[in-house]
């Protein structure tokens, strides 16, 4: 029997990287995770046993723009089935006492009809992928997810604000290191002032990395450029240095001078808590990169103005602004367990 099992959304790397800062803070607490994609590489290179079993629909992404959101809803809808098949049998298997979920809604429903108490890590409470007939259909998953959501024993959202019923505010959730900015430097041979691109853990954001492969040539070259591919997109270049899939984005995040990446929270809330500058690029028609953008005053149009925006950000002061929401996400699981 198990204290908790972690349900950790596969789509994209972010909320394993989060799920992952949780977990570091909870020593003592017999825990497994369950999760597929490029995310159970990184919850076990971070130490912690995990069960690959969900493969997720990608999302269809053509020059940054989000393609048949619509087509990738009902797709989404048969994998949600699919997890709720796979996760009742992870539940009859390790018999937990809690499930904690960063937004996997099959494995919360599976929890609550087996009477299994449940927390839901989230920073969206409803979508807004489709338009016209689109968002009928999606305005009825809202409903169902708002019904789970309300079912939840704590629902642990990554920011600032009030909290209201079930939900709590912890800030934003992101993974520390024991190492200083110097040691991170000198590790990594970052001995110049440093770009790092960052997208994350699909293919989705290739357009990024082309964009800054075509533009590059015309920036001073004083700076280097570092490329974090991921493990979905295979990228060689002659003259440009890729480091591919790490564990450690946020150790990579805190030596560079600039980061470049998608408009995913996890970075976005690293690059904050590091106070390293960044230029975030939000997939056209990604509602949730979009809206995380345009807090930091970003829009996919940005892709065209790169250039003029890197001389401007790479030189931009440091502006650390430390957060502790996965100390705090931390407690408040340890308490449902004591």
């Amino acid at each position: 029997m198990l204290d908790l099992v972690f349900f950790s959304s596969p789509i994209g790397l972010g909320h394993a990287t989060r799920d992952v800062a949780i977990s570091q803070s909870l020593d003592n607490v017999s825990k497994r995770f369950v999760s597929g994609g490029s995310a159970p590489s990184l919850i076990s290179q971070n130490g912690f046993d995990v069960d690959d079993l969900y493969r997720p629909p990608a999302f269809q992404v053509e020059n940054g723009k989000l393609k048949q959101p619509l087509k990738w809803l009902f797709k989404y809808y048969s994998y949600y089935k699919e997890c709720k098949v796979i996760s009742s049998q992870i539940l009859k298997n390790y018999h937990p006492r809690l499930v904690t979920s960063d937004e996997d809604f099959a494995s919360l429903v599976t929890a609550q009809d087996m009477g299994i108490k449940t927390i839901l890590v989230t920073d969206i409470l409803k979508t807004n992928f489709a338009r016209g007939v689109g968002s009928i259909i999606e305005g009825q998953m809202n409903k169902s997810m708002k019904s789970i959501i309300e079912k939840c024993d704590l629902v642990i959202l990554p920011e600032n604000g009030k909290n209201e019923d079930n939900l709590v505010r912890v800030g934003p959730i992101v993974r520390n290191t024991s190492q200083s900015r110097e040691q991170l430097r000198e590790k990594f041979a970052f001995h110049k002032k440093t770009i790092v691109v960052s997208i994350g853990g699909t293919d989705s954001g290739k357009f990024l990395i082309e964009k800054i492969l075509e533009i590059y040539p015309k920036i001073n070259h004083d700076f280097e450029l570092v490329i974090v591919s991921g493990p979905s997109f295979d990228m060689s270049h002659p003259n440009i240095r890729n480091l591919g899939f790490v564990n450690n984005l946020h150790e990579v995040i805190f030596a560079a001078d600039l980061v470049i990446a998608l408009a995913g929270k996890s970075t976005i809330d690293e690059s904050r808590h590091y106070g390293t500058p960044g230029i975030f690029i939000p997939i056209k028609g990604h509602f949730e990169q979009e809206e995380n953008a345009i807090e930091l005053g970003y829009t996919h149009d940005n892709i065209f103005n790169l250039d003029k925006l890197i001389l401007e950000k790479i030189n931009e002061k440091r502006n650390p602004q430390p957060f502790d929401g996965a100390k705090k996400a931390s407690d408040l699981i340890r308490n449902f367990l004591a």
